[in-house]
């Protein structure tokens, strides 16, 4: 089959790309922005990529056409194809008719934590021998690659042949599907075993309130069926009240004393079920939320025949996503972090594991507020809060009132910055030998990584 993505480099997409290449199909696409790297990363697949969204690609003639979010009507490809009629299909949904049917799908879902948890729960099935197919919103440190179809070899196939493994771990989206489906994306993946991470208000883009956002959990908790498993966060009560709202699955809770939690002291992690020991746990990712993202991942892979001293041994050989408190470098002892934080919730969480890292340490935090929710002004009374524990902030923005106005409270400690040369230069002047710098943003953030080491080498 020749598939053409449209929206092809975003993450999920270009994941789904990856997978369908994989599994034997023809595979091109387009984007708007084709760069590195996931415009190399697909093209060492052999993936043709095109710029931009022109209507000649119809003479491609692919089988279907597999349509990203990030299309919309007046796409002049997408307007050709409708005025055609040529089959076409929603990511998510070609992946679940085509990937997930038949497989034993574990799916992580929650406003945060979910590509961390994905990853944890996708190497505790590789470590414990169950070759599990993936598709990650980031890139594993333990796989390099943010999706696979997952493969294993069995002594009864003849030589050098595989089969697929039954388990896929996937990260459950819950943004809409395409624009003409506005369901969330995790609908389509129907799990044997879902996790709920947590739930906030989010995506104010498509989501009118929090009450919109636990009715599609709502409908995700629908699919899961009675002899599979929901791992849920038992401290959250947002996602308390979605599962009042009808759950028919049993629920094994984290983070409480009647379900998974961690007893912690300054040397080692104990984990307990149900008040039972079940492991000591060595553990290098930093912050509270990282031992309840283990927890989840540990839980879900007991469902599928791990056990939890395995799990647990796999936990200490876990190295992280890119881009989550991953240290880009150190110039003249001061050490430069990238995390993917954007939410004020993640912003917090974050500054507290490196915090609970670094002690006393200065924390410079440089921030760029870019999603979606943040530009409509949703999280600006909670954002000087998230940065408390910073010991200065640095605030990258296009609309300066906008960010003076919400980091007020911090007047002191924060400067807010138009020009990324200029917050870089001001930065540079502020650090000193033993301060840590996490820059926090989900985009590219213009290379800051790469510019503020080369500054501070100067």
């Amino acid at each position: 089959m020749h598939i053409h993505i449209l929206g092809i480099c975003g993450t999920f997409m270009g994941g789904i790309a990856a997978i369908a290449k994989e599994s034997g199909h023809r595979v091109t696409g387009c984007d708007q922005d084709v760069y590195p790297p996931m415009s190399t990363q697909l093209e060492s697949l052999g993936i043709e990529l095109i710029a931009g969204f022109s209507e000649d690609q119809i003479s491609l003639k692919p089988d279907v056409f597999v349509i990203g979010n990030v299309v919309t009507r007046g796409n002049p490809l997408m307007e050709a194809i409708l005025n055609q009629n040529l089959p076409y299909i929603s990511g998510p949904q070609w992946l679940s008719e085509n990937i997930l049917r038949n497989r034993w799908v574990l799916a992580v879902a929650g406003t945060h934590g979910k590509t961390t948890t994905s990853a944890i729960l996708a190497w505790i099935l590789e470590y414990a021998g169950l070759h599990p197919g993936f598709l990650i919103g980031g890139i594993p440190e333990n796989f390099d690659t943010s999706a696979r179809i997952g493969l294993v070899s069995s002594e009864k196939l003849p030589e050098n042949t595989q089969e697929l493994s039954p388990f896929f771990v996937i990260e459950a989206d819950e943004y809409d599907t395409a624009f003409f489906d506005k369901r969330s994306k995790f609908v389509h993946y129907r799990p044997r075993v879902a996790i709920l991470n947590n739930l906030e208000f989010d995506h104010a883009d498509i989501f009118q309130d929090l009450a919109a956002i636990q009715r599609q959990f709502h409908h995700f908790v629908r699919v899961v069926p009675n002899k599979g498993l929901i791992v849920s966060n038992g401290t959250d009560a947002n996602l308390k009240q979605v599962l009042d709202q009808g759950c028919w699955t049993p629920v094994e809770p984290f983070g409480v004393a009647d379900g998974w939690y961690i007893k912690r002291d300054e040397k080692m992690n104990e984990v307990f079920f149900k008040q039972e020991l079940q492991g000591q746990l060595q553990w290098d990712l930093l912050g509270e939320h990282n031992r309840m993202n283990a927890l989840a991942a540990l839980a879900a892979a007991r469902y599928a025949g791990v056990s939890v001293e395995a799990g647990i041994e796999a936990l200490s050989r876990f190295r992280n996503v890119k881009r989550r408190l991953e240290i880009r470098g150190e110039v003249k002892g001061v050490t430069i972090y990238d995390d993917f934080a954007h939410h004020p919730t993640a912003i917090q969480t974050t500054i507290d594991g490196l915090r609970e890292h670094v002690g006393r340490a200065r924390i410079l935090a440089i921030l760029e507020p870019r999603s979606n929710t943040m530009k409509m002004g949703i999280w600006k009374d909670k954002l000087a809060d998230s940065l408390r524990q910073a010991d200065l902030v640095f605030c990258y923005s296009r609309d300066a009132d906008w960010a003076n106005s919400a980091l007020a409270d911090l007047d002191g400690k924060v400067g807010c910055f138009v020009d990324l040369q200029a917050l870089i230069t001001a930065v540079s002047t502020q650090a000193v030998t033993g301060d840590h710098v996490l820059i926090m943003s989900n985009g590219g953030f213009g290379g800051i990584h790469k510019k503020l080491l080369e500054t501070l080498s100067k």
